[in-house]
C-alpha cells in the first residue's frame, strides 16, 4: 500500500468572484454600507457619558462584592436556579429521547418524522426569554414558569442533535441486528443506543450548563431563579450585591464546565 502523496507547492484556492473590478466594487459597496449603517445609529452622547459613570460604579461594586446584606435573597434565588436547572434538564432529556428517535429519517415512519421535526422546529424557533414571558403570563411569576421554559428549550436542543446523530450512525450495525429477525425496539436498543449514548450523555451535561446560565436570564422577566435577584439588585442600584450574584454565577458555571469535561472523558 503506497503512502498518500501531498502537494509540495501552495496553490491559491479558486475565488468566487473572478473579475477584479467586481471584487473591488463589492468591497467598496460593503464599506459604504458599513459607514451608512454606523451613521444611522442614533447615539445620545450625554446618555453615554452618564452611563460611563454608572458603569464605573458597577465595576467597583463587582470588585467589592457584598455577600452578606442580601444573602437570604441570593441563596433563595440560587436554590431556585439550581432546582430549575436540574429538573428541567432531566425532564427535557426524557422527553427529547422519543422525539429525537421519531425525528430520525432512517428510523421512523414519514408521518412521525414530520410531526417530531415540527416539534423541534417550534422549540428552536422561540428564544428562551420569549418562552419565559409567555409562561409567566400563563402561570404567574416564579420558578415554575422557569422550569417549563428551560424544559421546552431543552427539548429542541437535545432532540435535534440526537436525531442528527441517529441519522449518521453506522448502518451496517443496524442491518446486522435486523438480519437476525430483531424487532424495531431491539434494533433501537442493540444497534442505535450503543452508538449514540455517549453523545447523548455529553449533550445532556452541556445542556445542564446552558440551563443554569439561561436561568439567570429568564429570571429578569419574572421566571424566578438567581436572575430575579440580580435584576432586583440592579434596579435598587445595589451594585455590590449584583457583583456578588455575578461572581456566584461565574463560579458555578466554571465548576459545571470542569465537572462536565471530566465526566465526558470518564464516560467516553
Amino acid at each position: 500500500m503506497t503512502a498518500p502523496s501531498y502537494p509540495t507547492t501552495w496553490r491559491r484556492p479558486p475565488q468566487i468572484v473572478k473579475d477584479r473590478r467586481w471584487r473591488l466594487a463589492l468591497q467598496i459597496g460593503i464599506l459604504v454600507y458599513l459607514v451608512l449603517a454606523i451613521g444611522s445609529v442614533e447615539v445620545n452622547w450625554a446618555r453615554v457619558y452618564d452611563g460611563l459613570e454608572r458603569g464605573q460604579r458597577f465595576i467597583m461594586g463587582f470588585l467589592q462584592p457584598d455577600f452578606s446584606s442580601r444573602w437570604r435573597d441570593i441563596s433563595q434565588g440560587l436554590v431556585e436556579s439550581l432546582t430549575m436547572t436540574l429538573t428541567s434538564t432531566v425532564v427535557g432529556v426524557a422527553i427529547s429521547v422519543p422525539i429525537g428517535i421519531g425525528a430520525a429519517r432512517n428510523l421512523a415512519p414519514r408521518w412521525i418524522y414530520y410531526i417530531c421535526r415540527s416539534i423541534i422546529a417550534v422549540s428552536r424557533a422561540l428564544q428562551e426569554i420569549i418562552i419565559a414571558i409567555f409562561f409567566v403570563a400563563m402561570f404567574g411569576f416564579g420558578p415554575f414558569a422557569g422550569f417549563l421554559t428551560l424544559s421546552f428549550a431543552t427539548i429542541g436542543f437535545i432532540a435535534k442533535l440526537l436525531a442528527d446523530d441517529i441519522e449518521e450512525i453506522n448502518e451496517s450495525q443496524a442491518e446486522a441486528i435486523r438480519s437476525t429477525g430483531a424487532s424495531w425496539w431491539q434494533v433501537v436498543n442493540y444497534a442505535i443506543q450503543p452508538q449514540v449514548m455517549p453523545r447523548l450523555i455529553g449533550l445532556s451535561l452541556y445542556r445542564l450548563d446552558i440551563n443554569f446560565r439561561e436561568s439567570a436570564v429568564i429570571g429578569i422577566v419574572g421566571a424566578g431563579g438567581i436572575g430575579a435577584t440580580l435584576n432586583t439588585a440592579i434596579d435598587r442600584y445595589e451594585y455590590d450585591s449584583a457583583g456578588a450574584v455575578l461572581l456566584i454565577i461565574i463560579a458555578i458555571v466554571m465548576v459545571a464546565e470542569y465537572g462536565s469535561s471530566y465526566l465526558r472523558k470518564f464516560l467516553q
